[in-house]
C-alpha cells in the first residue's frame, strides 16, 4: 500500500513546465518508495541544504503567532503548537504533543517571500543637467520553502498563471520561483477556518513539490514519512540513505490525512458558485456586510493569491536621488481604482464586492480555478470577522428564495 500522492513518473520521461515542476500522468509510479525521517534526519536535511547555499524558509514561533521566516536547526520548528483560530480571533496554544507541523494557517503566506511587499525597482541620480538611471540589483538567493501545504501550493499555481504567463510575465518572479525548493507537508490536522476540501485544493498534496513531508498527527511523534517529486528531490532524499516506509506506517499516515479532510473548519457550496454571485450583484445584502467591513485591507494582505501592486516614485529632500518601488495594493483602498476624475469604486459597498467576486466568480474566467484556495485567513485577520463561507452561503440562500 501507498500513499495516494502524486509524484513524476521517473527519470528519463520526466516533463517539466516553465517553473520547473512535473506535469505528467502522476499515479503510475513514483521517484522512491515512502521513506521514514527522524527528526534528526530532517536537521541533517536542513545542514545539506545550508551547505549548498540554499537559505531555509520554515514555520517558526514569533510574537505570539506562528511566521515563515529563515530557520537552520529543527529546534525553530513550532514543535508543540498549535493554534485556536476563528473569525477575529488567533491565539497559540502549547500542546503536550511533540509535532513539528501540527499548526494550520498563521498570518503569513509564501507570496511574501516569492512577491514580496516591496521591490525596489531603479534609482536615479541627478547628473548636472541631465540624470542616470541604474536598474536595481535582483537576483533573488537559492531558497528552500519548508512546510508548504496543498491550499499554499495551489496559491502558488494561481500566481504562476498571473505572474509568469501571458505576454507580460513578471521576470523578478520568475527568478524566485526558478530559485525555490518546495519541501510540502501533508496536512493531518484541519484548522478551525479551513474549508481547503471544498475548493478541491487540499489537505493532501498532489503535486508540485520537490520533497513532501507527512507526519501522522499523534500516531508517530516526531516521525515524517518522505517522498520525492523532483529530481532534485530524490537527490536529497537519495543522500539521507533513510529506511522505507513500513505498511502501518504508510497506513497511519493515510488515515491521518483522511482525517484531516473529514474534519475541515468550515466548507462553502462551490457548485454554480461563479453565477450565482454574479445573479447577485444588486442583492443589497452587500450593503449589510459593507456596515461591518472597515476596508482595511487586511483581507488581501493575508490572501495567498492576491498580487495587486501599486508603483511609488520618491525623492530625497535634495532632489538628488530618485526611487521606483513596487509596492502590494488592496482593491479595498479607495485609490486603487483611481483613474483621472476620481476613483471607480468609492462606496466600501463596491470595493468589498469588487474582492469577494474576484475570488469566487471572475477568477474563473480568467484563471479557469477559483481564487480562493480554501485557507480560511481572510476569515482569521478580518478585524471584525467577516466569513466568507458564510456570506457565499447567505446569497445562495438569497437567490434561492
Amino acid at each position: 500500500m501507498s500513499l495516494d500522492i502524486v509524484v513524476c513518473e521517473g527519470y528519463a520521461e520526466v516533463e517539466k513546465n516553465e517553473t520547473g515542476y512535473c506535469e505528467k500522468n502522476h499515479n503510475k509510479g513514483r521517484f522512491m518508495a515512502t521513506s521514514v525521517m527522524s527528526v534528526a534526519d530532517l536537521q541533517r536535511l536542513l545542514d545539506t541544504l545550508t551547505e549548498r547555499g540554499i537559505e531555509t524558509i520554515g514555520p517558526t514561533v514569533r510574537d505570539g503567532a506562528i511566521i515563515y521566516d529563515q530557520i537552520t536547526t529543527t529546534q525553530e520548528l513550532p514543535i508543540g503548537h498549535q493554534e485556536v483560530q476563528d473569525g477575529g480571533y488567533y491565539r497559540l496554544k502549547a500542546t503536550s504533543e511533540n509535532s513539528l507541523f501540527a499548526y494550520t494557517m498563521g498570518p503569513q503566506s509564501w507570496k511574501k517571500h516569492l512577491l514580496p511587499s516591496q521591490q525596489h525597482v531603479l534609482t536615479a541620480e541627478r547628473q548636472g543637467r541631465g540624470f542616470s538611471v541604474e536598474a536595481a540589483p535582483d537576483e533573488p538567493p537559492a531558497r528552500a520553502f519548508l512546510g508548504v501545504r496543498a491550499c499554499e501550493l495551489a496559491a502558488i499555481r494561481e500566481l504562476d498563471k498571473a505572474l509568469l504567463k501571458g505576454p507580460h510575465a513578471s521576470e523578478p518572479y520568475r527568478k524566485r520561483r526558478e530559485n525555490t525548493l518546495i519541501i510540502a507537508v501533508n496536512c493531518t490536522r484541519a484548522g478551525d477556518t479551513c474549508f481547503c476540501t471544498s475548493m478541491g485544493t487540499g489537505p493532501r498534496v498532489q503535486d508540485g513539490f520537490d520533497v513532501l513531508l507527512t507526519e501522522p498527527y499523534k500516531a508517530l511523534p516526531s516521525v515524517c514519512l518522505a517522498e520525492a517529486g523532483s529530481l532534485k528531490g530524490r537527490e536529497l532524499l537519495d543522500e539521507l540513505e533513510l529506511a522505507e516506509a513500513t505498511e502501518a506506517q504508510l497506513r497511519a499516515a493515510d488515515k491521518a490525512v483522511s482525517n484531516a479532510a473529514d474534519n475541515m473548519g468550515r466548507q462553502i457550496t462551490t457548485e454554480q458558485l461563479p453565477k450565482m454571485l454574479q445573479d447577485s450583484l444588486s442583492d443589497t445584502h452587500w450593503e449589510a456586510i459593507a456596515k461591518r467591513c472597515l476596508n482595511c485591507g487586511n483581507c488581501t494582505m493575508v490572501c495567498p493569491t492576491c498580487f495587486c501592486s501599486t508603483v511609488v516614485d520618491t525623492t530625497d529632500l535634495t532632489g538628488q536621488t530618485a526611487q521606483r518601488i513596487i509596492k502590494w495594493d488592496s482593491c479595498h483602498t479607495l485609490d486603487f481604482s483611481y483613474i483621472h476624475g476620481g476613483s471607480v469604486r468609492t462606496s466600501g459597498m463596491s470595493r468589498y464586492r469588487q474582492w469577494m467576486m474576484h475570488k469566487l466568480s471572475f477568477w474563473t474566467e480568467q484563471f479557469d480555478a477559483f481564487g480562493c484556495v480554501g485557507c480560511g485567513r481572510c476569515i482569521v485577520w478580518c478585524p471584525v470577522g467577516i466569513d466568507i463561507t458564510e456570506e457565499a452561503a447567505r446569497f445562495r440562500e438569497r437567490v434561492s428564495r
